[in-house]
């Protein structure tokens, strides 16, 4: 039987998880980005218990692991005042780990495993358009017509394949201004531990590792490192940077032989810390049903899953930044909690690494 020929738009976490798992089940992917070079920038920065499973098999998991930082535990402050300090390495099973890792680094092992199966990355090549029968799939590419059995849209949050196909991408944008700094830094406390501050006003802060002296500042204020209310020795910004979120999902993940994955089927603030693996859940999902001829099932697999991840993230940005006193007074009281009462402490943990 010859194996569907599929295209995967798009060479971030999720394309890069759709050709790697694609190509150990013997179906080598057509994979275009449209950048030059592969990314040197990093958004998302923990990975989560289930896709370090998912990423076994392929290899790609151990790969990671070797350079990863394992987190220790979460602290949160109130300003520059620790108010929970709670370890998330106390189970058992030494799979239940989160780790950090910056995103360029992680695509960069996806990369190189997909390139030792025999896979390549086109780059500079750019998704024109597309149509579609019950045969197959025209695609443009940088003006030049090609045919695929399937079309894999793991273009981002402003997906060009979803855009095409004019699937509904509902939901709405945060009024305020997020911002980045990934940074390299010395002599800062707790190194291998995720951070949390509450601030002023309902504002956030969050300091994640990702390598040996290198971190990710987040902050829902325009500054994140003026909004850091402890000294960071920093000795190199790689990057600053602002944003807006929105909170977005798609109608459909599926419309006939074109499937959405990852930011281009769902967006979402990083409260929770969900986003590249939820994506990297869709296209391991997707590869397996493409090899199994269950493609139909797709949609109504992920769908549900993304809709409550969207939920869940905006139930714990709307604790965390809201400036009422009584919504303040409850989160912190429930993350001392957390700390001191071994059952709340385990669903706390559960629920960080649970997916």
């Amino acid at each position: 039987m010859t194996a569907p020929h599929i295209l995967i738009v798009g060479a971030g976490p999720t394309g890069l998880t759709a050709a790697v798992e694609l190509a150990r089940r013997g179906i080598m992917p057509v994979v275009i980005e449209k950048r030059k070079t592969a990314s040197n920038l990093s958004r998302a920065v923990g990975i989560l218990p289930h896709s370090m499973a998912l990423l076994k098999p392929s290899g790609v998991a151990q790969s990671i692991q070797k350079e990863a930082i394992e987190l220790q535990r979460v602290i949160f402050h109130e300003k520059n005042k620790i108010i929970a300090n709670i370890s998330i390495c106390d189970e058992p099973n030494p799979n239940d780990r989160l780790f950090g890792l910056a995103q360029d680094r992680t695509e960069q092992h996806l990369l190189t495993a997909f390139e030792q199966m025999g896979g390549h990355v086109n780059y500079g090549a750019e998704f024109l358009s597309l149509s579609q029968s019950d045969t197959g799939i025209s695609v443009s590419i940088l003006g030049k017509a090609f045919r695929f059995d399937y079309v894999i849209g793991a273009d981002g949050a402003h997906s060009t394949i979803r855009q095409s196909l004019r699937i509904p991408f509902n939901g709405h944008e945060l009024p305020e201004t997020w911002s980045i700094a990934d940074v390299e830094a010395e002599n800062w406390i707790n190194p291998s531990c995720f951070q949390g501050f509450i601030l002023d006003n309902g504002g956030i802060s969050v300091v994640v590792p990702l390598e040996n002296n290198r971190f990710r500042v987040i902050a829902n204020r325009p500054d994140a490192l003026q909004a850091l209310p402890i000294p960071m020795e920093i000795t190199k910004l790689r990057r600053a940077s602002q944003f807006k979120i929105s909170v977005r999902q798609a109608e459909t993940y599926q419309m006939g032989r074109v499937f959405l994955a990852g930011d281009a089927a769902h967006c979402h603030s990083p409260a929770g810390g969900r986003g590249m693996n939820l994506g990297i859940a869709d296209a391991a999902e997707l590869a397996k049903r493409i090899a199994d001829g269950t493609t139909d099932g797709y949609h109504a697999a992920r769908h549900p899953i993304g809709k409550a991840t969207l939920r869940q993230s905006e139930r714990i940005r709307h604790a965390m930044s809201s400036a009422h006193p009584t919504v303040r007074f409850i989160v912190r009281n429930m993350l001392r909690l957390a700390q001191r009462i071994a059952p709340l402490r385990q669903r706390f943990v559960k629920n960080l690494l649970d997916l």
